[in-house]
């Protein structure tokens, strides 16, 4: 039996007749009989009794209903989940994430994207730049959203906004209140990052240009760890702004730095692997609220 078939025969199963059929299916009463004589000879058994004027199923015609129905059920969902295709619900998308776009930019993206697409699913990890470009080319995942340029050739990375550099301390540092002096700043004890972190490169040419030299008090993977360090008064630590405003805490201060440098923030997609109408709703949710977050600067 083809799907048309199957069609036909629900059809008139449902309404008893074939003339209440094909008003159903918007078709003619003839082309229903056919296909219904033309299916008991395919079949070889006869599915309808014709009692005076009327169709009366035959047992085995009960029997194939039981299997059309199952069948059909099917069809229905294939074609619900084809009509969600186009509005991205009931899908799936697997995200990753920088530590620092991890705190609350891709969480509130996420929330916001589940709130539109209640039968949607996320697979979210925060993962080190190197981790991320190896699940991104083995199409393990479908986007990121990274503070650190990503360099693969399957991979399409596209700046979406940007951050600024702070100066984190404690409350009651000596910093606090006063006109922001980097030479004071970067003669502190430092928090620092390990050397592919994005502000390493800023940290080190400031103290090689004033001729400062370094004072080490930590070394940290992110900038969130940073922010508790220094919260903690382990030392000064210079922080990017999603971290510092995602650590909210009572004892720790941030300072404007003059003339900051700023740090994009990248989508990255591979382009072998085309992002889907959910993941295209995603990164502009994304966006959407990296400007508000930046906005209460």
């Amino acid at each position: 039996m083809n799907l048309r078939q199957i069609e036909v025969f629900r059809a008139v199963m449902t309404t008893g007749s074939t003339t209440h059929a094909a008003r159903l299916l918007h078709v003619s009463q003839p082309g229903v009989s056919r296909l219904i004589r033309h299916l008991e000879i395919q079949l070889g058994v006869p599915l309808f009794e014709r009692r005076n004027g009327r169709l009366v199923a035959t047992p085995e015609a009960h029997t194939l209903q039981a299997e059309v129905d199952k069948v059909y059920r099917g069809v229905v969902h294939v074609r619900n989940v084809a009509t969600h295709l186009r509005f991205g619900d009931h899908g799936t998308l697997r995200v990753l994430s920088s530590a620092n776009t991890a705190l609350q930019l891709v969480p509130r993206a996420t929330a916001n994207l589940l709130r539109r697409f209640q039968h949607s699913k996320v697979f979210f990890e925060a993962l080190p730049t190197r981790e991320i470009v190896q699940a991104l080319v083995a199409e393990e995942a479908d986007v990121a959203v990274s503070s650190a340029p990503l360099d693969h050739p399957v991979l399409d990375v596209r700046e979406i906004g940007r951050w600024t550099l702070l100066c984190a301390v404690p409350k009651g540092h000596e910093l606090v209140g006063k006109k922001f002096d980097l030479r004071t700043a970067l003669g502190q004890r430092l928090i620092t990052y390990s050397p592919e972190a994005p502000q390493s490169p800023v940290i080190d040419r400031w103290l090689n240009e004033l001729g400062i030299a370094r004072q080490v008090a930590v070394e940290v993977r992110s900038g969130y760890a940073a922010c508790a360090m220094a919260a903690a008064g382990a030392g000064l630590a210079f922080v990017d702004e999603l971290s510092a405003r995602a650590h909210r805490a009572e004892d720790l201060e941030l300072l404007k730095i003059p003339n900051a440098p700023k740090f994009a923030i990248y989508s990255v997609t591979n382009v072998n692997r085309p992002l889907s109408q959910l993941g295209q709703t995603f990164l502009e949710l994304v966006k959407r609220e990296l400007q508000v977050l930046l906005e209460r600067r």
